[in-house]
């Protein structure tokens, strides 16, 4: 259930967030797309921490590049 719920938040950033802000994301996948890998990989908890993480690291400073879960 909290699982659908994050789910439903991450599709409504992709859908009306994302496209105002422009591709930024230095990884692939998308940070977002990354988390729900994650998340469907570790489970809820580990996995939201696991794309906090990599949400956080997704800035100026990293050059990013091919992140797989």
């Amino acid at each position: 259930m909290v699982k659908n719920f994050i789910f439903q938040i991450i599709k409504f950033y992709k859908t009306f967030v994302s496209p105002l802000l422009g591709k930024n994301c230095r990884f692939y996948p998308s940070c977002s797309d990354y988390t729900v890998l994650v998340i469907k990989k570790y489970g809820l908890l580990k996995g939201f921490k696991k794309g906090v993480w990599r949400i956080l690291r997704c800035n100026s400073f990293n050059k990013g590049g091919v992140d797989l879960p």
